[in-house]
């Protein structure tokens, strides 16, 4: 009995042209996502770093020892932490950006590591006693940091972290008893110059 074959095989149904549309503007977004700029800064945020920075440091002077004073330190760096996580989600909102979306991943990738660093140099600078050189070291690895992850910024973030190591750099090789001072300068002084910078240019 013969067997009836079809010679050419039936042709898939073609994709409708919405899909292709969709896929394009799917992969059009997520390249420009990459390739953007992460603008959540906050500038209002930096003020308010440097005004409790500049605060702490009037307390951490009147310190009696350096276990006290390093508490003090360590308690603003928390600090911080809460407030530039919050102000930068508001202001990521605000501008309607996913404050983890693609430049915002950059930016946490180049800002951590340097950070990450630093805590472990403060264990270990803690444990040897070398508690002097812990103000040059946290502002040369913070501004690290601020410069990595400006390259998925505003122009401004670089040169803020700049600065920062610059400073950081200067206490390193300044007298010990100066470190308190450059400390108030870095993380109070720049953060609020460049808080209001990043206010008045980019939009709080």
């Amino acid at each position: 009995m013969a067997v009836v074959r079809l010679i050419r095989q039936p042709r898939p149904e073609p994709v409708a042209i919405h899909a292709h549309a969709l896929d394009n503007l799917q992969y059009i977004r997520a390249a420009m996502e990459r390739a953007g700029s992460f603008t959540a800064v906050p500038g209002v945020g930096g003020i308010a770093l440097g005004c409790t920075a500049l605060a702490v440091a009037a307390l951490a002077r009147r310190m009696w020892n350096a276990d006290s004073w390093l508490v003090v330190w360590l308690g603003e760096a928390v600090l911080a932490c809460l407030i530039g996580v919050a102000a930068s989600a508001q202001k990521a909102h605000k501008v309607k950006m996913q404050l983890l979306s693609g430049p915002g991943r950059k930016f946490l990738l180049g800002f951590a590591p340097p950070l990450l660093a630093g805590a472990i140099l403060t264990v270990v600078l803690y444990r040897a006693g070398f508690l002097a050189a812990l103000p040059g070291v946290w502002l040369l690895l913070y501004g690290t940091g601020i410069l990595c992850a400006g390259a998925a910024s505003v122009r401004v973030i670089p040169l803020m972290g700049i600065c920062f190591m610059a400073l950081g750099a200067l206490a390193l090789f300044a007298p010990a008893a100066w470190g308190n001072a450059f400390l108030a300068a870095g993380f109070g002084g720049f953060h609020i110059l460049f808080g209001i910078l990043i206010t008045v240019k980019y939009g709080g």
